[in-house]
């Protein structure tokens, strides 16, 4: 049987991208020394940070892609919680790329940019 298990970024400052999905609920430790990969598992998932270096070195004719391909989502417990994590994230100097919403297919809706651009969502249930 085939199933998703991870999800791997490439970055380019493993640290600094963990600082930023640690605000997001994410616990996992720095990677050690140098280091070119870390994950966590959460949720039945496991995400691994990989870095450019490391990817190149499996992949010489690697190239950043361009555009977003691809945008991971956090569930929050509620509606404030999204308010409450865009704001936090703001404030910490990260690019909000969309403010918090009330999407017409019934989520409060927020986008939120990584440090290595990738659009990050954060949403949660409105009330019925």
């Amino acid at each position: 049987m085939i199933r998703p298990d991870m999800i791997g970024l490439v970055v380019e400052d493993i640290k600094r991208s963990l600082a930023f999905y640690r605000h997001l609920g994410l616990s996992v430790e720095d990677p050690k020394g140098d280091e070119a990969f870390v994950e966590v598992k959460a949720n039945g998932y496991r995400i691994s940070w990989n870095s450019v270096d490391m990817v190149k070195k499996l992949e010489p004719n690697w190239v950043a892609p361009k555009g977003h391909r691809m945008e991971l989502a956090f569930l929050c417990d509620s509606p404030k919680e999204v308010d409450t994590t865009y704001s936090k994230l703001a404030k910490a100097g990260y690019q909000g790329h969309k403010e918090p919403w009330d999407a017409f297919w019934g989520q409060r809706y927020a986008v939120v940019v990584d440090p290595d651009g990738n659009h990050v969502s954060i949403f949660a249930p409105l009330p019925a």
